[in-house]
């Protein structure tokens, strides 16, 4: 008997440690959370934090406040503060009362008492008051992938320990007032955004190029006064304005080709910009302004971009004829060019030819002068130099103590003086999902690539009745299998934009990149030509092809196959929900307006939901209507609400719970059923059977809220997918808690 107990003992030990272990992982993680709201001086934001039996992980978020977990280990802490910078137009480095925290704070501290979350993979501490220089110490958070401080009162330099932070990949530190030079991101190679603006930050070694996988870079409004930086090729945006860069604009910046936003104005910038900065294949968005550019813009063949529709070059010193492809009659080009010396048909606030000749020999003049004037003062300092140095000698011999300690207090001095202004911005978009399309990849999927209308035509039979599957708002479905075997779903898409052939191509590329598990993955495209005028006919998607249907077919009792149960309804929301967030912010640019609908969600043969028919609205007029007036016909606030994803994921929740019976009624009808259902009687009338057989009470009431969240009237109170996921995840925590414990 005795040897039976000994063995039970043994055999539970393990599991012993294994509870306590996560007891006390958690109570550390909560202990250090009750530390960091004493450490911001109890702000009213934190105020649902209570005590220790606070269940951090399962708190409600709200725009102020959010906290995520996995495994009960925080990866994610979002606080926006009351105390923004904006406020503040001189700053010293002392604590100012009601602007940030007291003098007792202490950022050292704050940041040791954050390095105890050790999982943390999200951290956002916006307008929170903080201030000091940034301690070395952050890169303890070695799990960071995400940092904004925006909005504080840090100072000095960015800590160089910040280039050991090798998972970081969204680094934002604006309207801040660090004031150092910039030099710490030489090994951080996974970073993807970078926002230093509305600091005061100095020259420093500014090569970028280290940082190959970086898309967005900010440095706008900083004192940076040397030479554009040098950068990667992969960047999409860049914004480099209202600093005091000087000399020509690099030719590495022609060599962009997935750059979309250049923004370089108000700068010191001189010559003429180089002709080939116009017709980079993706640029959109180029602002020269304000800078002494001069010259003349008569390039021969000066082409611009098929994607470029904003151009300011205004408030330079410009001369001779505006390019042709820079006319504002020429296609639906914003283009300022005031300010110069052009000789164009109208004056457009034109500037004289002597005008700009005589500013362009000033600044001549000036860089002749400062250049003379640095050789002189360099001689000078030389010999004043080598006289002092005997001076020096003696009394450094007999005050060195002294002196060095004058030295140091010289130099925090000179560390605390800045000042700016300025205000946070929000957030760049989650890093956890910008690097997901590289770590998905094309995986178990063939790449993309163009078909031939033949290729298409002999995978249809010629597009024959028998593979057809429907049609739907973004034209007819077919069914087809390729020359290998394989079988897939080709949308036919008839298109009423007058895309050039190349403009088109480039959207295709950019929407058949994206891949996501809970994505029908695009393999590839064709785009029909018109034989008269070479215009774009159709164009054809070929989507990979998912077996069991749709969504809206399992939502109700008279389904041919099995009903789907509460749970898995909401592993199908969970997974949909996921494909829109990144769709969302995982991918630059963002994707939206995706038609979200119950039909447009698929299952594979292991019911895992895959969205499909997304993206779409950036090659069809069919989601660019603008909001029309609400209750103009039965259906139109149906039509005002397509273009938000957020309203229309809230109807998907409703259908999911009341069953496929939507389209037919109105907006008034579906709140008073949703108000309905939040009621226990209202339940028992309006809810799907199978969904009221299945389902807990608490967590349908979880989604009943969150549903009413998505479809509020206001477009400002709607919650974001990152909060609506977490309610889905949370209220299928409860379901699984409930069913595991009958």
């Amino acid at each position: 008997m005795e040897n039976h107990s000994l063995f039970f003992i043994l055999l539970c030990l393990p599991w012993s440690f294994f509870i306590l272990g996560d007891s006390q992982s958690l109570n550390s993680q909560t202990q250090a959370l009750l530390q960091l709201k004493k450490h911001l001086e109890y702000p009213k934001q934190l105020d649902i934090w209570y005590d220790r039996r606070t269940m951090f992980c399962f708190l409600p978020p709200s725009s102020k406040v959010n906290i995520s977990c996995e495994f009960h280990s925080v990866t994610e802490l979002k606080i926006m503060g009351d105390k923004p910078s904006i406020e503040v137009t001189d700053f010293h480095g002392f604590p100012i009362p009601n602007q940030t925290l007291s003098v007792s704070f202490s950022m050292d501290s704050f940041v040791t008492t954050l390095t105890r979350l050790t999982s943390l993979k999200v951290l956002s501490l916006v307008s929170v008051g903080i201030w000091g220089p940034l301690p070395n110490k952050i890169h303890r958070l070695s799990s960071l992938e995400c940092l904004d401080l925006s909005s504080n009162f840090l100072f000095g330099s960015i800590p160089p320990k910040v280039s050991t932070m090798v998972k970081i990949q969204t680094l934002v530190l604006d309207d801040n007032f660090f004031n150092d030079t910039v030099h710490v991101f030489d090994f951080t190679s996974n970073l993807t955004s970078l926002s230093l603006k509305n600091n005061k930050l100095k020259q420093g070694p500014l090569d970028f190029t280290s940082l190959t996988h970086l898309k967005v870079l900010d440095l706008s409004g900083n004192r940076l006064d040397s030479h554009l930086p040098t950068i990667p090729k992969g960047l999409i945006m860049v914004s480099l304005n209202r600093n005091s860069f000087n000399g020509e604009i690099p030719t590495q910046y022609t060599l962009l080709t997935h750059l979309q936003h250049l923004d370089i104005s108000f700068n010191n910038l001189i010559s003429i910009p180089p002709a080939s900065l116009f017709s980079l294949p993706n640029i959109s968005f180029l602002n020269l302004a304000s800078n002494k550019l001069s010259g003349s813009l008569g390039y021969y063949n000066l082409t611009c971009g098929n994607n470029l529709e904003f151009v300011d070059i205004s408030n330079n010193r410009l001369t001779g004829s505006l390019p042709s492809c820079l006319n504002s009659e020429s296609g639906n080009k914003v283009v300022n060019f005031s300010g110069n010396c052009l000789s164009i048909d109208h004056h457009h606030h034109q500037h004289p030819l002597s005008y700009c000749r005589d500013e362009v020999h000033k600044d001549q003049s000036t860089q002749n002068a400062n250049g003379l004037g640095v050789s002189i003062s360099l001689s000078v300092g030389i010999v004043v130099i080598i006289v002092l140095l005997g001076i020096a000698f003696v009394i450094i011999c007999r005050h060195y103590c002294h002196q060095r300690i004058s030295e140091q207090h010289l130099l925090h001095k000179s560390v605390q003086e800045n000042s700016t202004t300025g205000f946070s911005s929000e957030i760049l978009n989650n890093a956890r999902y910008i690097s997901e399309t590289t770590k998905l990849g094309t995986e178990g999927l063939p790449p993309c690539r163009s078909f031939t209308l033949e290729e298409l035509n002999e995978a249809t039979n010629n597009f024959d009745n028998s593979t057809f599957l429907g049609e739907g708002s973004y034209g007819k479905l077919y069914k087809g299998r390729l020359e290998g075997g394989s079988q897939v779903a080709i949308r036919c898409l008839p298109t009423t934009k007058k895309y050039w052939i190349r403009n088109l191509k480039l959207r295709l590329d950019m929407l058949a990149k994206i891949r996501h598990p809970h994505l029908v993955a695009i393999l590839g495209h064709c785009i029909e030509v018109k034989q008269d005028n070479g215009g774009v006919n159709r164009v054809f998607l070929v989507y990979e092809y998912i077996p069991n249907g749709n969504f809206r077919s399992y939502l109700s009792e008279n389904c041919v196959g099995e009903v789907l149960n509460w749970s898995e309804r909401l592993a199908v929301l969970i997974g949909v929900c996921k494909a829109v967030q990144f769709l969302h912010t995982g991918v630059i640019p963002g994707f939206f307006h995706n038609r979200l609908k119950t039909n447009n969600i698929l299952l594979n043969e292991h019911r895992m939901a895959k969205l499909s028919d997304y993206g779409l609205s950036i090659i069809s007029e069919e989601t660019n209507n603008n909001y029309k007036v609400k209750g103009e016909d039965p259906k139109s606030w149906q039509m005002t609400r397509l273009e938000d994803d957020v309203y229309s994921f809230g109807l998907i929740l409703l259908e999911t719970m009341i069953g496929p019976s939507l389209a037919a009624k109105k907006e008034g009808t579906l709140r008073d059923e949703l108000a309905c259902l939040s009621k226990q009687e209202g339940r028992g009338r309006l809810m799907n059977p199978v969904v009221s057989a299945t389902a807990s009470q608490e967590s349908i009431s979880i989604v009943i809220s969150i549903t009413n969240k998505c479809i509020f009237p206001e477009l400002w109170s709607r919650p974001s997918f990152e909060d609506i996921l977490w309610n889905l995840q949370y209220a299928a925590q409860v379901q699984d808690r409930i069913v595991n414990k009958d």
